[in-house]
């Protein structure tokens, strides 16, 4: 067995677990899937900036494009160009619930190897399209990728984690997203001088992690949880002493036969959700995914060219703009997993909300103030704009972009776990969608209003971490309940003690 260090859980010291090379290898492949969904959200901003993309599906949006006197906020508002962007959103918050009933009965890994399905057919629709049916009938599967994708993976690395190290292990999922995005900020800068067909090479680049995910799921695990869950006792206790790394696993082991044992008598998770014990995780969850995009991050990462375009860059510096920001993305999440099992869960999130209202505030002061809706930015407040959009993105990367999937992924019981989380994923997607169909034309009709549009929600969201928020770190994932919920000032009202396991 590969060697590790003891680890033990907050509330539960009889859990040992070292991290093996083993645990280290599952969450790398698992987490593909987070580079898939980074690289879409990535490259659909570079593909509906290059031209040749443009003429043949959107002429109309290049002809406004091309004009000599053309506004700067509204050069790209048309709602089939967003509809390109956010029918993948769509097609992912109708999959999670699908995901959700294969994450129960098959498992995490079966789940995890059907989105990568979904993947390649999806690739292979959209970097081929001749008409506008088969581009968006390709996102629309690369949608029900990211569905399945987005409910197994958070969970299988929640589930495989020791508790000490579970928030940095989960946070490679957003990593992986990072990576995915500053991937497909670098084909975009490369491949937008490949002319008439660059758009189908950055398209198609998203099948390489499809086949790295569908490959490699065949080395990993399916989680003990799942396996235990599904009556394969036997197998689950193996697959606990192989990823724990040590023969004495029978305390973690009680424990997941007890919460599955228990997790059996509910027949319907949903209308269990419904009850007032499970009012504390799923409001937290379907919150924070609504938050998470109230951030006005996907705004920004979606059309981080297109952004950089409206304040005076050229096309291929503002491609290269978007570079930076995505190197500035992977490096901060770095930081996040360095630090969401040392300063906790709450640190970061209320950390965050100052140091990202400061520069959306000052985004949008210099843009209202300088930047007219003819003409540019001169060049030291188009730089200015562009160091705060890379302190924004610091922000967002060490905290609500990775605590948004940790946090409902570690807070449901398991008796509503794949249930809730695939709500607080459908939640996600909604918003999503909303951002990406809606944001275009609201920097059209905001223009730079929008950025204290997103402001006001960023104090909103503050206000709800530093109230009802409570701290998970170092917590068992089965322990959430007596140690989080019921000694939190306001959530304890929810808790009743016949319920307790």
């Amino acid at each position: 067995m590969a060697g590790g260090f003891v680890a033990f859980s907050g509330d539960s010291p009889a859990f040992q677990a070292k991290m093996t090379v083993y645990v280290f290898i599952c969450v790398v492949i698992a987490a593909v899937g987070g580079l898939i969904f980074g690289y879409d959200i990535g490259i659909s901003g570079g593909v509906t900036a290059m031209d040749d993309f443009l003429i043949k599906f959107f002429p109309a949006v290049y002809e406004r494009k091309k004009q000599a006197h053309e506004d700067n906020y509204c050069k790209y508002d048309n709602q089939f160009l967003q509809l390109f962007t956010s029918s993948l959103y769509l097609a992912a918050l109708v999959a999670s619930f699908f995901a959700s009933a294969t994450c129960s009965k098959l498992g995490r890994k079966p789940t995890m190897q059907l989105a990568s399905i979904f993947f390649l057919i999806g690739v292979g629709l959209a970097s081929g399209a001749a008409n506008m049916y088969m581009l968006i009938m390709g996102r629309i599967l690369l949608g029900f990728g990211v569905g399945f994708g987005n409910q197994a993976v958070p969970l299988f690395l929640s589930e495989i984690a020791p508790a000490r190290l579970r928030g940095g292990l989960n946070i490679v999922f957003q990593l992986m997203v990072t990576i995915g995005i500053l991937i497909a900020s670098v084909v975009n800068y490369f491949t937008s001088s490949i002319h008439p067909y660059g758009w189908r090479l950055a398209l198609g680049g998203a099948g390489i992690p499809a086949l790295i995910l569908l490959f490699g799921s065949l080395l990993i695990c399916e989680t003990p949880t799942s396996l235990i869950e599904r009556n394969k006792t036997e197998e689950g206790k193996a697959t606990l002493k192989k990823i724990r790394g040590v023969e004495d696993v029978d305390e973690e082991y009680q424990s997941l036969v007890h919460a599955c044992e228990f997790a059996r008598q509910v027949k319907d998770p949903y209308r269990r959700l419904m009850k007032p014990e499970s009012r504390p995780p799923l409001v937290i969850g379907l919150l924070l995914q609504l938050f998470q995009q109230f951030t006005g991050i996907n705004a920004i990462m979606f059309y981080a060219p297109v952004l950089f375009q409206t304040v005076g860059f050229g096309n291929n510096a503002a491609l290269l703009s978007a570079v930076i920001t995505g190197s500035v993305n992977v490096l901060s999440t770095l930081v996040g997993i360095f630090l969401v099992d040392r300063t906790g869960r709450r640190f970061l999130l209320l950390q965050a909300a100052v140091q990202m209202l400061s520069c959306q505030l000052v985004i949008g002061i210099i843009l209202s103030k300088d930047l007219g809706v003819k003409g540019t930015l001169g060049k030291t407040e188009a730089m200015i704009v562009v160091i705060l959009v890379c302190v924004y993105v610091m922000g967002f990367a060490w905290s609500w972009g990775p605590l948004g999937w940790l946090i409902p992924s570690e807070t449901f019981p398991l008796e509503t776990r794949t249930e809730g989380y695939a709500l607080a994923v459908s939640c996600n997607m909604f918003f999503t969608f909303v951002i990406a169909q809606a944001f275009l034309s609201m920097l059209c009709a905001m223009k730079s209003g929008i950025f204290f549009f997103f402001s006001a929600w960023i104090v909103v969201m503050g206000l709800f971490a530093l109230f009802f928020v409570p701290e998970t770190k170092g917590v068992s994932i089965d322990d959430i309940k007596d140690s989080v919920w019921k000694r939190h000032w306001y959530w304890k009202r929810f808790m009743r003690q016949e319920h307790d396991v």
